[in-house]
């Protein structure tokens, strides 16, 4: 056996073959694939070119239709950001010009490029709460059923078309059932209603009731047929401390958010986290019509991941662990340090202004998601938790991103209530 010689590289302890050493110049392959890597690290540093896609441009279309292109992945080239997110210049738009992106938008689906048009689209129904009905049909002729939000203000012929479509076209029934939950006038609950009392031939062929596709859209149908909201229409940012939004200002007193409890979670042990206390007067808040001065919503930060956790809340308003609480089966043994920003160093503030309803509702858009009120932007299917008191499903008042104020986190916590039996419920989600 040949004697293994030890790699020139100071400080390797390696030691290789001749035969290794003859082809490497003497060091060990993991020596050799870092001097490559730097070679090729010190060669894009010396190369790389910065790039200014928005240099001269002032038009907002002309902006935004820059952000809109797919950018291939090069090394040598360094893109200057805008210094304007996507989502705030959508906001900023006037209504001639936001007219002019959505007829960007159909210009785009008649030319074939369908991603583009849907995430301009999307942008628009989304951040603006904009009506994009003119661009169904051509959506419909394409068979471009999702996102089924897109659809949430067609028009009657387009949802009386789609009514019929549901009953034979197997193949895009689920989104199709999205769709006219989007839509939710009085004849889509309607037509839930008879579809609950007299099953369609095809319901054995979904996943799920018909009537739970109706959270997607944040309502459900009521045990009376009619349609219960599950969401507020009032939807205010939560944001940074500091962090300023294009055409809204900030205020600090009505909401104060991760804050830690007194109270110890009866599971882990350790401190329970009090995600959100606000003024129940808020305008986020105000059509609850609670008694309480202020509302907290409190969970577990480290078990409320593996479970709804519920919270009586006292005359005063004070979260308390609730027995209708169910350990799950697996917890894992927490460290005795936690990675994770610290709550109590992170400063939030809820806006003064209202934003759409619809701001955060596609998750996969770029958005910041934090806020009190509107639709959730789920990470999986929409979950509102029934109250283990009454029954009914829980309302949404309000969800946490960890990725908004953590770079290195990610998962929401979402925040619900029933006013009913004056209880809370938090629920996590993450990809």
């Amino acid at each position: 056996m040949a004697e293994r010689i030890p790699c020139k590289t100071e400080g390797c302890s390696s030691t290789i073959l001749p035969t290794t050493a003859a082809k490497t110049g003497g060091i060990c392959m993991p020596c050799q694939q870092e001097q490559v890597r730097q070679e090729q690290q010190a060669y894009i540093e010396q190369h790389r070119r910065t790039v200014n896609l928005y240099e001269g441009l002032t038009d907002p279309i002309e902006i935004l239709k820059v952000m809109h292109v797919p950018r291939n992945y090069d090394p040598l080239i360094q893109y200057v950001d805008y210094p304007h997110s996507k989502e705030q210049i959508y906001v900023s738009l006037t209504a001639a010009e936001a007219g002019q992106m959505l007829k960007y938008a159909v210009e785009l689906l008649d030319a074939g490029n369908e991603d583009e048009a849907e995430q301009i689209l999307l942008s628009l129904v989304c951040y603006r709460n904009d009506d994009i009905s003119e661009a169904l049909p051509k959506l419909i002729e394409r068979n471009m059923y999702y996102p089924s939000i897109l659809f949430k203000d067609a028009l009657p012929e387009i949802r009386e078309r789609l009514l019929q479509q549901v009953e034979w076209d197997d193949d895009n029934r689920n989104h199709l059932l999205l769709i006219l939950s989007w839509i939710g006038d009085t004849e889509v609950v309607r037509q839930f209603e008879q579809w609950r009392l007299h099953p369609p031939k095809w319901a054995g062929q979904l996943f799920v009731n018909h009537d739970v596709y109706s959270l997607e859209a944040g309502w459900e149908l009521a045990s009376n047929g009619e349609k219960r909201d599950l969401i507020s229409e009032r939807c205010f940012a939560i944001r940074l401390t500091g962090e300023q939004q294009v055409g809204s200002g900030t205020e600090t007193s009505a909401a104060h958010f991760l804050k830690t409890s007194n109270s110890n979670c009866p599971w882990c042990k350790r401190k329970l986290t009090i995600l959100m206390d606000a003024d129940t007067t808020h305008p986020s808040l105000a059509y609850l019509g609670v008694l309480m001065e202020r509302l907290q919503v409190a969970t577990c930060e480290h078990c409320g991941g593996f479970n709804t956790i519920y919270m009586e809340l006292d005359q005063q308003g004070e979260p308390v662990w609730s027995l209708f609480n169910q350990k799950p089966d697996y917890l894992p043994n927490w460290d005795d340090k936690d990675s994770s920003v610290a709550v109590e160093e992170i400063k939030l503030t809820v806006s003064s202004e209202p934003h759409s309803p619809y701001y955060a509702a596609s998750w996969t858009l770029t958005q910041q998601d934090s806020q009190i009120g509107g639709h959730p932007s789920w990470v999986q299917d929409a979950d509102y938790p029934h109250c283990p008191c009454c029954a009914q499903r829980m309302r949404f008042i309000g969800q946490l991103d960890w990725a908004d104020f953590d770079q290195y986190s990610e998962g929401i916590f979402y925040m619900f209530i029933c006013t009913e039996e004056t209880m809370t419920a938090t629920l996590y989600q993450q990809s």
